[in-house]
C-alpha cells in the first residue's frame, strides 16, 4: 500500500478535498491529511480524520509521536505529497523555500515529490508572480495539475478552479507509476527537446493572434519520450494541460520567447522536436494601450516571426531535427517541400482539414517522411499512441 500525504489549504474548493479522499481511500492508498490554519476553518479535520482513517495533522507541534520528528518521519513514509487545493500562498511559500507551518516544512523534505493542484480567482492565477513561482516549481521537477475554467467562488468566470476529482486522482496514478519501463528504451541517456502548444503574438494589451493548437502532440511526446528513459525538455505555449511527469517545462507566450528557450537548450540535447504552432507573422508594433473602437477598418502591419525550426536545421549541430506539418490540401507534397527546404532528417505530415484530428483533437492520423523520402502512414490513433510511433521511429535512426 502506498502512502500519499494530503495537503489541504485554505480555499473554498478545501471541501472538494473530502471526495478527494474518499477516492484515494477507495483505491488502496494510506491517506494521511495536513491541514493549514487557513484549511481548519473552512473544513473540519474530523471529516478527513473519518475518511482516512489517520489522525490529520494541523499544526507543525501537534505531533503524534514526541519520539521522532513528524514531517521527516511522514516524508519517508510518503510517497507521493498532493496538495489540493493549494492556495497562490502555499506555492509562493514552497517556491521560496519558507517553511513555517506543518505543510511547508514537509515539502521542503520531500523534495520534488510533489504534485500541486492551485484553485484561486482567476486574476491571481494570472498574475506573473504566482506564474513565475509556478515555472520555478516546475523547473525543480514539482508536477502541476492546471486550473479548469468555470465559476469561481467569488462570482466570476474564468480559469483558476480545482481540477476534477478525476483530473486529481488520474495523475495521482500516473505519478506513482511512472517507473514503469517501456518496451521502447534509448540505448543510453539522450535529451529531447520538445516544442509544444500555439504561440500568442500581441496586438495590444488584450488581443493577441494565435491558432486553435491545443498542445496535446507536444505534450504526448514529452510523455513518450520520458517513458523511453530520455531527459525531456519542454518548452510550451499557452495551454490548459497539464505538466507531464518527471518532464523540465519552461513556459513562454510569443515566438520569439520560445525561439530563446530552445536556442538556449539547444546544445544540451540530442533530438529536437518542433511540434508547436509557431505563429508566421507578429505585429510590427504593439500597442501599450487597449485599441479602442472607432474606425471601421484598421490595418495592422506585420512581419516574420522567427523561423524556429529553419534556425535550428542550419546550425552546426549534430543532433536529429523533427519538423511538423499541418496541411489542409496537398499534405505529403507540402510536407516533403517543407522537409527538403528546411533539412530536416524527419517530417509529420497531418491534416487539419480534418474534423476528427489535429487541433485540439484527442486523436491524430499522420505520416512520417525522412530525408531519404520513405514514408510510414500512421492511421487513426490517440495522441499518445501517435506519440509513440512517432519516437520509436526516431529511435531507429538514432541507434545505428
Amino acid at each position: 500500500m502506498k502512502t500519499i500525504a494530503l495537503g489541504i489549504t485554505g480555499s473554498i474548493a478545501a471541501y472538494k478535498a473530502a471526495e478527494l479522499t474518499s477516492q484515494l481511500v477507495k483505491l488502496g492508498y494510506d491517506i494521511h491529511v495536513v491541514m493549514t490554519e487557513g484549511a481548519v476553518s473552512f473544513i473540519s479535520p474530523l471529516t478527513f480524520q473519518t475518511l482516512s482513517k489517520n489522525p490529520v495533522v494541523t499544526s507543525l507541534f501537534s505531533a503524534n509521536s514526541p519520539s521522532e520528528v513528524e514531517h521527516v518521519a511522514l516524508s519517508d513514509r510518503c510517497s507521493l505529497l498532493l496538495i489540493a487545493p493549494a492556495t497562490a500562498n502555499i506555492i509562493s511559500k514552497i517556491a521560496c523555500g519558507i517553511a513555517d507551518d506543518f505543510l511547508t516544512t514537509l515539502a521542503l523534505t520531500m523534495g520534488s515529490q510533489i504534485l500541486i493542484a492551485p484553485a484561486m480567482n482567476t486574476h491571481m492565477w494570472h498574475n506573473p508572480i504566482i506564474q513565475e513561482n509556478i515555472q520555478r516549481l516546475e523547473q525543480r521537477g514539482i508536477r502541476l495539475i492546471t486550473p479548469e475554467y468555470g465559476c469561481l467562488a467569488c462570482g466570476t468566470e474564468g480559469d483558476g478552479r480545482l481540477a476534477s476529482i478525476e483530473r486529481i486522482v488520474g495523475a495521482v496514478k500516473n505519478s506513482l507509476n511512472d517507473d514503469q519501463p517501456s518496451a521502447f528504451s534509448l540505448n543510453q541517456t539522450k535529451t529531447v527537446l520538445i516544442t509544444a502548444g500555439p504561440t500568442r503574438e500581441m496586438i495590444d494589451p488584450v488581443r493577441y493572434i494565435s491558432n486553435p493548437s491545443s498542445g496535446k502532440m507536444g505534450y504526448s511526446l514529452a510523455i513518450a519520450a520520458k517513458r523511453m528513459g530520455a531527459r525531456v525538455i519542454l518548452i510550451s505555449g499557452p495551454t490548459c494541460l497539464d505538466t507531464p511527469p518527471g518532464v523540465e517545462i519552461y513556459r513562454v507566450t510569443s515566438a520569439c520567447q520560445m525561439r530563446d528557450r530552445v536556442m538556449e537548450f539547444l546544445e544540451l540535447s540530442d533530438i529536437f522536436i518542433s511540434a508547436a504552432a509557431v505563429s508566421d507573422y507578429m505585429p510590427v508594433e504593439v500597442s501599450s494601450e487597449k485599441l479602442k473602437k472607432g474606425a471601421d477598418r484598421i490595418v495592422l502591419q506585420m512581419q516574420q516571426t522567427p523561423d524556429i525550426l529553419m534556425e535550428v536545421a542550419s546550425k552546426n549541430w549534430s543532433g536529429i531535427v523533427v519538423g511538423f506539418a499541418a496541411e489542409s490540401q496537398n499534405m505529403i507534397e507540402n510536407a516533403v517541400k517543407k522537409l527538403r527546404e528546411k533539412n530536416l532528417d524527419f517530417i509529420v505530415a497531418n491534416d487539419i482539414s480534418r474534423d476528427d484530428i489535429g487541433f485540439g483533437s484527442d486523436q491524430n492520423e499522420v505520416t512520417i517522411i525522412d530525408k531519404h523520402g520513405r514514408q510510414e502512414k500512421i492511421p487513426l490513433l490517440s495522441k499518445d499512441r501517435i506519440a509513440e510511433c512517432i519516437m520509436r521511429r526516431i529511435l531507429v535512426v538514432d541507434v545505428l
